[in-house]
């Protein structure tokens, strides 16, 4: 009895030569059908790259600043007026027992000026506060210029700039500024501070002097507390009730820190936005890959059908067209990842930002290229395999 034949198989490596010399064939349009992909990913890729750049820039903010800041401030009292904390409220708080350090401000009213010729009205959004002398302690913020108030200086018509107001009143040490008819003399300029932007804008003065030189009543209106990780929820819960025994409704307590984890909040779903329109150009690019493969098979008719006269199997074939398809698909995935870091890199150079591209992207920019270029190639290569040898030949 004879032996029936079998058809030979083609190894992975011969599918993959005989693919990329399909592709080698037409070059301008596999560089152009690559491109829709290119882009697909590397949207993807950068999107998620930026927005992990920023993520970490400021989870790195978050832990030098600290999440154990506590702000409590007077709400309202039961008739809408705006309440007080009681002048002692800060040496009431210093007893909790978690808390490491707490500051105060109190707002005095006042507007500060650069000199007496500055019409009132122009204030520039700069306050005058008045400021206990452990504050910085508090906030953490360093003295960039100068020197911060002490017992003597708080007494005195001594004023330290946060940031923003040094910037807006353009004043070194050693100037002076106008405050309610009075020339007082700036002793320091503060660093910024990301989690009280209202110190930034201020000019700090010492309570003794608050009182004297403008009749400021004493009343804390901020105080900001350092407490131990571990107990700030704690701390928190009993904070109104210290602060103002007799109505700790008319207290609020806030966590500066919450507004920067918001922001990351709102950053990933900004992200996933931007994911989606990523997704979107990767959908096109793969429609691109098919019309391609499409356009490829009906070209090729008489490659094809020369092929089935010497042998090739159907499968063969189908393999053939799939493997194009998906080296059409990893050449773009891959120009697209390699694009995409690239723009991550170069955007946290230009920001000053940690460059950081998760791997998790790389690698599912690349399983979403053979998933695209697996789904284009799948039509072409079957209509490809069910074309009649004899058919291709004769229409070709």
């Amino acid at each position: 009895m004879a032996e029936r034949l079998r058809p030979g198989r083609l190894a992975w490596g011969d599918q993959v030569r005989v693919g990329a010399s399909g592709l080698r064939a037409r070059p301008a349009r596999v560089i152009l059908s690559a491109l829709g992909i290119a882009i697909g990913i590397a949207t993807m890729v950068a999107v998620v790259g930026i927005s992990s750049s920023s993520k970490a820039r400021l989870l790195a903010e978050l832990d030098e600043l600290g999440t154990n800041l506590l702000r409590v401030t007077p709400g309202q009292t039961l008739f809408g007026e705006t309440a007080n904390l009681p002048a002692e409220s800060l040496a009431m708080v210093r007893r909790i027992g978690p808390i490491l350090t707490a500051g105060s401000t109190g707002d005095t009213g006042e507007p500060v000026f650069r000199s007496d010729r500055i019409p009132a009205t122009q204030t520039s959004g700069l306050t005058v506060r008045a400021a206990s002398l452990d504050l910085l302690d508090s906030l953490q913020t360093a003295v960039r210029h100068g020197a911060w108030l002490n017992e003597a200086t708080a007494a005195q018509r001594a004023v330290v700039l946060g940031s923003v107001a040094a910037q807006r009143l353009g004043l070194r040490v050693g100037h002076q500024v106008w405050i309610k008819g009075q020339w007082w003399t700036v002793t320091g300029v503060l660093d910024s501070t990301p989690l009280a932007p209202e110190v930034d804008r201020s000019a700090l003065i010492g309570y003794p002097a608050a009182g004297t030189y403008l009749q400021y009543e004493g009343y804390p209106t901020t105080i900001y507390t350092r407490s131990e990780e571990a107990a700030v929820t704690d701390v928190r819960e009993v904070l109104p009730r210290t602060a103002n025994p007799e109505h700790p409704e008319e207290v609020e307590v806030s966590r500066p820190s919450d507004a920067l984890s918001a922001r990351a909040a709102a950053d990933s779903a900004f992200t996933n936005l931007l994911l989606g329109i990523g997704a979107v150009a990767l959908l096109v690019g793969g429609v691109g890959v098919a019309n391609t493969m499409v356009i490829s098979v009906l070209e090729r008719r008489r490659e094809i059908g020369l092929r089935r006269s010497l042998g090739a199997t159907k499968g063969q074939v189908r393999g053939q067209f799939l493997t194009e398809s998906l080296l059409l698909s990893v050449l773009g995935g891959v120009a697209g990842a390699l694009l995409g870091t690239l723009v991550t890199v170069g955007y946290a150079a230009w920001r000053d930002l940690p460059a950081v591209v998760p791997l998790w992207a790389l690698g599912g920019g690349l399983a979403a290229t053979l998933l695209v270029g697996t789904v284009a190639g799948i039509y072409p290569a079957m209509r490809a395999a069910r074309m009649s040898p004899t058919l291709a030949l004769s229409t070709a």
